[in-house]
């Protein structure tokens, strides 16, 4: 495929990306806001962000280290969130499997929940798209949303207490996955497993440390593979 054909990618990855800027910032803003609350220093924050750069398993292990949680349950539990990112990989794997490993490390890295939202639709609606122009939008969608939640984390940890408690920063985090879920809800197996989720979440808040999102997690992927796999026994 052509040079200009790749940097057309990237540029429509930017563009993609783009409006996921809105409601990254004020929840990586929360995220350095209450991990300054919790007792964390400027650089442990923003080494939390580096590192693990996984919004909903961050959150996770600050309220459990918050609650005293025992470390193995805060670790299991921050891993079980994001198990979602091994699911991602493989979904993407028959995409960029052939990329440079070099290129398949970064992506790895950057692999977060909306670069795997926008790459997936994208590569699954235009299955045309050589490699390196499908590596290309990948990396396009993060080039301003992972920037972002670095600033955004830094700034929270900066300002620290000084933000107003009244600005509704917790707003992000529900509209953000909505407004990425959403839009995949179009098989029966997704809305089963979504729906199965739902129901056990609720009925198993009561567990300690959150855990009851792991038993909801596991329950909803269970349901939807066995969804998926009674479609395929009546497929002719």
């Amino acid at each position: 495929m052509p040079a200009t054909t790749t940097k057309s990618a990237f540029r429509a990855g930017v563009r993609d990306g783009a409006p996921f800027m809105v409601v990254a910032a004020p929840f990586a803003l929360l995220f350095g806001v209450l991990a300054t609350e919790a007792g964390l220093n400027l650089f442990e924050v923003m080494s939390f962000s580096l590192v693990v750069i996984a919004g909903a398993a961050q959150f996770t292990a600050l309220q459990l280290m918050q609650d005293e949680t025992p470390t193995i349950i805060v670790l299991v539990s921050a891993l079980a969130v994001n198990l979602r990112v091994a699911m991602y990989s493989a979904a993407l794997t028959p995409y960029l499997g052939k990329a440079p490993l070099w290129q398949r490390a970064c992506a790895a890295y950057m692999l977060v929940d909306q670069s795997y939202a926008l790459s997936h639709a994208r590569f699954d609606a235009e299955p045309q798209m050589s490699v390196p122009a499908r590596m290309s939008y990948f990396f396009g969608t993060c080039t301003l949303l992972i920037p972002t939640w670095y600033a955004a984390s830094f700034a929270g940890a900066a300002l620290g207490t000084a933000l107003p408690p009244q600005i509704p920063l917790d707003f992000a985090l529900p509209i953000m996955f909505l407004s990425m879920v959403a839009p995949m809800m179009r098989t029966l197996p997704h809305i089963v497993a979504a729906g199965v989720a739902v129901v056990i979440s609720i009925a198993a808040a009561s567990i300690p440390y959150s855990l009851g999102l792991l038993v909801a997690g596991i329950a909803g992927m269970m349901a939807g593979a066995q969804v998926d796999l009674w479609l395929e026994r009546r497929a002719p």
